[in-house]
């Protein structure tokens, strides 16, 4: 019997009732037409924290591949990438064609259907800087819908699409394609982010090489145990397990990092309330087989042959701490499938 854990970066989840892969879109087409409710569909697993019991449902994994790029005028491309495609690779061929604006967004595991739904971000980027459309399956309807960027509901790790599955991993929308729209330009979009501004010697605000972007990217990410890497435990992971809070301006701990909004609030890093509430890089709870990871406090990470339970106990435990510390409650970022904190 397939288990969860064959299919997650977490390397986490029980036994699978029925699995299904699907490789092509008129065989993803086919499947959805009778398949039930609450089918889990599954991308590149790396954004979801399933129960140790598993799911006893069908699991629909969605390995569709295929990208096209379509001359935009003024300058850029039109690059539609099937949902299946791997998103790092997907990154590197968008460069390779002369295009730029993912490259901050380098390294990230996962497959390109599951950016849309997470709006997924680093460095400064998020994919709904660059997004044209999403292409779906309304499985009410059986119908094909183009979604524009605006009717995608993005917000910070956040979309329509994640808010339809919360808990449940099923969503009455099938992300089919992405389509990004593209400079052709070898200059990175501008580098939003002081940390990787720093790594290239330019100002935040300023442009780079995209190339020397998405190296000097991975760079940091591997820094952090944020590259996958099958011997390195830091990265059996979710990545970052929790968002950074967004609070009013007075709720900002003294001396924390944080950054301003539009509304006025400000963005708290969850790393630095997570280290200045006593939790260490590295630290678990006694006798568990789950810790923060050695190099990044913000992921938990499973050091073996952990359970999700006792990931989410520590998770529980951090997540406590920091309220207790700064009144501050943080919020998960990955998919918790039938589990909770």
């Amino acid at each position: 019997m397939r288990r969860l854990a064959e299919f997650t970066t977490f390397r986490l989840g029980g036994p699978i009732g029925d699995y299904y892969a699907l490789t092509g879109r008129e065989e993803v087409l086919a499947f959805f037409r009778d398949a039930p409710p609450e089918t889990l569909v599954l991308g590149g697993g790396s954004n979801l924290v399933p129960a140790d019991d598993g799911y006893p449902g069908a699991v629909a994994h969605l390995r569709t591949t295929g990208i096209q790029i379509d001359d935009a005028g003024g300058g850029h491309a039109l690059v539609t990438a099937e949902a299946g495609e791997p998103w790092d690779a997907f990154v590197q061929a968008t460069l390779e064609a002369g295009l730029s604006g993912l490259e901050a967004l380098s390294g990230i595991p996962g497959s390109v259907g599951a950016t849309p739904i997470q709006n997924v971000g680093a460095y400064g980027a998020e994919v709904a800087q660059t997004i044209e459309r999403v292409e779906v399956l309304d499985r009410a309807t059986g119908q094909l819908q183009r979604l524009s960027a605006a009717e995608c509901g993005f917000g910070y790790r956040d979309s329509r699409f994640k808010r339809a599955a919360q808990g449940t991993g099923s969503t009455p929308q099938i992300v089919l394609a992405v389509t990004f729209r593209l400079p052709a330009s070898p200059l990175s979009a501008p580098v939003a982010y002081v940390e990787l501004a720093r790594a290239l010697g330019v100002q935040p605000g300023e442009r780079a090489e995209a190339a020397q972007v998405r190296e000097a990217v991975l760079s940091l990410r591997r820094g952090k145990g944020m590259v996958l890497d099958a011997a390195d435990h830091d990265s059996w992971s979710a990545g970052s397990f929790f968002t950074n809070p967004v609070v009013e301006a007075a709720q900002v701990p003294e001396d924390a990092v944080a950054f301003g909004q539009p509304d006025g609030r400000m963005k708290v890093s969850a790393a630095w309330l997570i280290a200045h509430a006593g939790f260490e890089k590295g630290y678990r709870l006694p006798g568990s087989r789950a810790a923060l990871s050695s190099k990044h406090t913000l992921a938990l990470t499973n050091r073996g042959d952990a359970t999700t339970e006792e990931v989410l106990e520590l998770a529980r435990t951090v997540r406590a701490g920091v309220r207790e510390r700064f009144g501050i409650t943080l919020v998960p970022e990955p998919q918790l499938i039938r589990c909770a904190l």
